[in-house]
């Protein structure tokens, strides 16, 4: 069984996987109520939430998934992309537990997580796939595992960036992309005739 940690941004989370594709937790601590009030994600603050929220969130992940630390072969991290404050505090944990109990340390590639993770089971190979988050947007064709190529990418904010920034421009809550998804939902698609090629 692997114990895999989170911490690229804002959120913490801790998944128990028992390889090779079957999930047995996932536990997602939020720290969205804690930036709110400055409009976005404060760096500092992330990494020491992170600090506070690391040991609870592996705890509830074990027991959800019913195991023991003593259960556990080895131990995952996200090693990047992400903000490098917060991408420390998951990755010098997870390092430590395999360290402490000689057990190997598996670095994840933040995007290869977002790619791969719906595929996990299907193996759907080879495909085109985007990837749409707050802080990427790109359209990659995947061979096989670990052999891809990037066709596309935003060249300036990404999709989920650009919500959070009109959220906060419209002076809704963060994080404003769940705002304005509501918001476009209850609007009017025929207001407005943009032009289509």
């Amino acid at each position: 069984m692997i114990l895999a940690l989170e911490s690229s941004c804002d959120e913490t989370a801790a998944a128990v996987l028992s390889p090779p594709a079957k999930l047995l937790s996932n536990i997602v601590s939020s720290q969205a109520k804690e930036h709110q009030p400055y409009g976005g994600v404060v760096p500092e603050l992330a990494s020491r939430n992170h600090l506070t929220l690391l040991k609870p969130t592996v705890e509830n992940a074990l027991h959800s998934a019913g195991v023991s630390f003593n259960d556990i072969e080895a131990f995952a991290a996200t090693a990047g992309p992400g903000l490098s404050s917060s991408l420390l505090i998951g990755n010098t944990a997870a390092k430590s537990f395999a360290l402490t109990n000689q057990k190997p340390f598996i670095a994840v590639n933040h995007m290869e997580g977002h790619l791969c993770s719906p595929f996990l089971e299907a193996q759907i190979q080879p495909h085109i796939s985007m990837i749409v988050s707050g802080g990427h947007t790109l359209l990659i064709k995947v061979q096989k595992f670990n052999d891809y190529q990037i066709i596309g990418s935003s060249v300036d904010d990404a999709a989920g960036e650009a919500f959070d920034k009109v959220g906060k421009m419209l002076g809704l809550p963060y994080p404003g992309g769940p705002e304005v998804e509501q918001l476009a939902l209850n609007g009017d698609s025929e207001r407005f005739h943009f032009p289509r090629s």
